[in-house]
């Protein structure tokens, strides 16, 4: 099982940058990438900068996002939906997309339905609960 550090994401989320602005080949995923990295402008100027990228440090108490969790998400979310899994959520996603009239503003309220799911599991110390994940996202219907 592929299990990246915390830099290995930092520096794929910059490569992907990189080689977008430098117009050269990108990977399949790393096209997936930088095409989430074109919905975020204001990540631009710290996916520029490998070294900074690395250092930085993301604090919830500051408020700050993180860029690269949020990425990782994005790509998480476009996995979950290319498979269908947990099932009857590529329909969920393609209902919320038609709502909202916006892929990405879909994509967000999903992610605030996975972050959620995240945080009580590791909350409670269980495994993900992707009923309640769903149930979530059908709720923003």
């Amino acid at each position: 099982m592929f299990n990246p550090s915390s830099d290995d994401v930092r520096r794929f989320f910059c490569e992907a940058y990189r080689k977008q602005q430098a117009h050269e080949i990108l990977t399949p995923i790393e096209t997936m990438a930088a095409d989430w990295i074109r919905h975020h402008p204001e990540y631009h100027d710290v996916l520029g900068d490998v070294e900074t990228a690395l250092t930085r440090d993301y604090q919830v108490e500051g408020a700050q996002a993180n860029p690269f969790l949020h990425l990782s998400m994005h790509l998480s979310i476009d996995e979950q939906i290319s498979i269908d899994q947990p099932p009857g959520i590529r329909a969920l996603a393609t209902e919320l997309t038609l709502k909202l009239d916006d892929a990405h503003a879909a994509q967000h309220e999903i992610m605030e339905c996975l972050g959620e799911m995240i945080w009580n599991a590791q909350r409670s110390g269980t495994p993900p609960d992707a009923v309640a994940y769903l149930e979530a996202i059908r709720r923003r219907l």
